[in-house]
């Protein structure tokens, strides 16, 4: 068995249990009697969106927002790219377009909403009166705060002319039936993307607290936009919303899981830690560390060889100029804790092929790692200082490159320990 191999086919089974091709077609609604309409953002629209026409033999037309390179050719349904993690003006107009679209609809209409990871970026539409610089500078802001992703959204639907609940508002009196891919800890419906067809329990207070704990500097007419009602989003027992149906049909539980089917297959007993860590991801791998030694020094939780796997969204709040996402911070934090660990082989990546604005999915390390690391003369601990993981695993060669896979369960996590 070669761990480093392995490592890359538990990845593989994570990313295709959350395929739409495999997964989207056992939660689709029955046709309406008037006509289907097909809208949508994330990572993964364009991918759900072949799943549903190669799935749909009635009527269907729509639009659905991507982003840059994660597009298929769709022949009913538009798909649109735009940018992500920061939106831009692409996002905006296509956001203005569904919004279009919905209007005029009946109670005999179908809307088939495809939400996934990045749709929150993608469908980007601001608030009257905030624009969309102001919700650039916000955002990247947000991204680099350290922020959950949880608090990130909050302050974005309370921004938003389109998330919150909005989307689905303006969609009544058709029904709406929301296929997501969940990409957050917890699977919460109104974090998806920012729960644009889900009533949010969210306040407008709440999103001003946010800002003032991470202490982000935003323009007044931010302050006084949230300090009105109209900031509100749609709330619980909104009768518009009562007869839309969300169903999720991909979890990171579900990838994990596959990723237990396949280490089983190679004779390794798994333990699944959580499909939902968050905080720091130098913190996160201080904490797996201790897990792996655990195992290594007193076969607790389980025996080697075995298989530790997680899921979650960690946060980076960047303070260095370096590179890299939060899965190759993790992965340098977790290599400069192990160090020259014997028996240690781990892998963390982005189901969705990119981690933060790399190029990679993440990083994959061995025994060897460390010393090859100073062999070539590197100081760890300067470059996790600095944000620089993504140069650590660049000169190691030990960068995970996949491309986009066109869906998103978060981030994953193996570490492997052999005997």
């Amino acid at each position: 068995m070669d761990p480093r191999k392995l490592l890359l086919q538990l990845f593989d089974s994570a990313v295709n249990a959350a395929k739409p091709s495999l997964v989207l077609a056992n939660y689709l609604p029955k046709p309406p009697k008037g006509k289907t309409l097909v809208i949508g953002a994330g990572k993964a629209a364009a991918s759900m969106a072949r799943a549903l026409e190669n799935n749909w033999s009635g009527q269907l037309t729509g639009l659905v927002i991507t982003r840059y390179g994660h597009t298929l050719p769709c022949e009913r349904i538009e798909v649109i790219e735009a940018s992500h993690p920061v939106p831009d003006d692409a996002g905006e107009k296509a956001s203005r377009r569904i919004l279009e679209l919905v209007s005029g609809l009946t109670a005999d209409d179908l809307v088939i909403c495809l939400i996934s990871g990045g749709g929150s970026s993608l469908l980007s539409l601001p608030a009257p009166g905030i624009s969309l610089d102001d919700k650039r500078s916000l955002n990247k802001s947000l991204l680099k705060s350290g922020a959950s992703i949880a608090e990130i959204n909050c302050v974005r639907k309370h921004l938003s002319a389109i998330k919150g609940g909005r989307l689905a508002k303006h969609c009544a009196p058709a029904r709406v039936v929301t296929l997501a891919i969940s990409d957050v800890p917890g699977d919460a419906p109104d974090t998806i993307a920012s729960g644009p067809t889900v009533a949010d329990p969210t306040t407008s207070a709440e999103a001003l607290a946010i800002l003032e704990r991470y202490k982000i500097d935003v323009p007044q007419r931010v302050i006084d936009w949230l300090e009105s009602a109209e900031s509100e989003s749609v709330k619980p027992g909104d009768t518009d919303l009562e007869n839309n149906e969300f169903n999720i049909i991909a979890t990171p539980q579900q990838s994990l899981e596959a990723a237990v089917k396949t280490a089983k297959e190679h004779g390794l007993n798994s333990i699944i830690l959580s499909d939902c860590l968050e905080g720091e991801a130098r913190e996160v791998a201080l904490v797996h560390a201790g897990i792996a030694r655990q195992v290594l020094h007193y076969s607790q939780p389980l025996a080697p060889p075995c298989v530790i796997l997680s899921g979650g969204e960690t946060t980076v709040t960047v303070k260095g100029k370096g590179r890299g996402g939060r899965n190759a911070e993790f992965m340098l934090g977790l290599l400069n804790s192990l160090r020259d660990q014997e028996r240690v082989f781990a892998i963390a990546a982005d189901t969705d092929g990119i981690d933060g604005s790399e190029d990679n999915a993440g990083c994959i390390l061995g025994p060897d790692s460390y010393q090859r690391a100073r062999d070539a003369g590197m100081d760890l601990n300067a470059m996790l200082d600095n944000n620089d993981s993504y140069a650590v695993f660049s000169a190691l060669n030990d960068l995970v490159i996949t491309g986009p896979t066109l869906t998103n369960v978060n981030d994953f996590r193996a570490i492997i320990i052999l005997i």
